[in-house]
C-alpha cells in the first residue's frame, strides 16, 4: 500500500500517452502524468521512481516528481491562499493547496498570512490535512538531547519569555530572549543548540555553540577576522549588538567573553571604538 503524502519509492508497470503508472501495491496502479516525469529518470517497464502520493481534485490518488514543501508527519510554515466556506487552503507547493478546516485553526487568518503548521492524514476521508493546533502532534516524551548538540530549528512563534521553536521536527523548545541576538520570525528555520534540558522536561535553546564549544571557536574565529583586516578592527567590548552579530553572528555577551579571553592571552589589545592585535 502506498504511503499517503510522503515519498514512496513505486515500480513502473505501464506506460501510456498521459503518463506511467506505478506499482501502488494494495491501492493498485497510480498515475504519474507525463508532466511530472523527469527528462532524465527512469522510465521504463520494471524501473523505479522516487515519488510524492497525494489525493488530486477528485480524491483519486496521484504521483508527482515535484516537491511539496511539508510531507505527512511534518512541520512547514505555509502561506495562505484561499479561504472559503470548506476552510482555509493553504500553499505547499503543489497544484491541490493544502486544506486546513475552521476547526483545525489556532486563530484568525486571513489571505497572505503564513501559518506554522503540521500536515496529517484524516483517518475517514486519507486526505492530508493541515492543522495549526500543534501540541498534540509534538513528542510528549522527556527530551534526549545533550548541551552543545546541533538541532535543527522551526520558530513556531513568539512568547513574552522568547521564542517557541519546534527541534527536529519532534519537541518543544524555547529561544529565551536573551538569546535572540538576531531578527526571527514565525516560520524561519534556524540551526540551533541544546542550552540546558531542564527536570520539568523543557528545552532551552541556543542560536549559537555553548559551552566549551563557542570558547574554543570565537576567538579564534576574531583572530583570523583581525588578521584579513590587517590587523584592527572596528568593533569592541562598547560597540552595538547588532555591529558584533552582523561581523560574528553571536551574541555581544559571547563576544565580549571571548575578547576578554584574548585579551589576559596577550593576544589583542582593546580601544573604546576598535581592536587591535598585539
Amino acid at each position: 500500500m502506498a504511503l499517503i503524502g510522503r515519498y514512496n519509492t513505486l515500480q513502473i508497470v505501464k506506460h501510456t500517452d498521459f503518463g506511467l503508472y506505478l506499482d501502488g501495491g494494495a491501492d493498485g496502479e497510480i498515475l504519474l502524468p507525463k508532466r511530472y516525469i523527469p527528462k532524465d529518470s527512469p522510465s521504463e517497464v520494471e524501473d523505479w521512481l522516487n515519488v510524492f502520493i497525494y489525493l488530486d481534485s477528485e480524491d483519486q490518488l496521484i504521483a508527482t516528481t515535484e516537491r511539496p514543501k511539508l510531507q505527512v508527519g511534518e512541520f512547514a510554515s505555509l502561506k495562505v491562499k484561499d479561504i472559503n466556506n470548506t476552510g482555509i487552503f493553504l500553499d505547499w507547493g503543489l497544484p491541490k493547496d493544502l486544506l486546513m478546516p475552521y476547526s483545525e485553526e489556532q486563530q484568525p487568518l486571513k489571505i497572505g498570512d503564513y501559518c506554522v503548521v503540521h500536515a496529517y492524514l484524516d483517518k475517514r476521508t486519507r486526505r492530508i490535512t493541515a492543522t495549526a493546533r500543534l501540541d498534540r502532534y509534538l513528542d510528549k516524551t522527556p527530551a534526549n538531547y545533550k548541551p552543545g548538540q546541533s538541532v535543527e530549528l522551526l520558530v513556531a512563534g513568539q512568547t513574552p519569555m522568547g521564542f517557541k521553536a519546534i527541534i527536529e521536527n519532534r519537541h518543544w523548545g524555547l529561544i529565551h530572549k536573551n538569546e535572540v541576538f538576531k531578527f526571527l520570525r514565525s516560520g524561519m528555520r534556524e540551526q540551533g543548540f541544546i542550552k540546558e534540558v531542564r527536570g520539568d522536561g523543557k528545552v532551552a535553546l541556543s542560536l549559537q555553540p555553548v559551552g566549551q564549544a563557542l570558547a574554543g571557536e570565537l576567538p579564534e574565529q576574531i583572530m583570523a577576522r583581525l588578521e584579513e583586516a590587517g590587523g584592527m578592527l572596528e568593533v569592541c567590548d562598547k560597540s552595538d549588538p547588532q555591529v558584533i552579530t552582523r561581523m560574528f553572528g553571536v551574541s555581544k555577551g559571547n563576544f565580549k567573553k571571548a575578547i576578554g579571553a584574548l585579551f589576559k592571552q596577550g593576544r589583542i589589545v582593546i580601544h573604546d571604538d576598535r581592536i587591535e592585535r598585539a
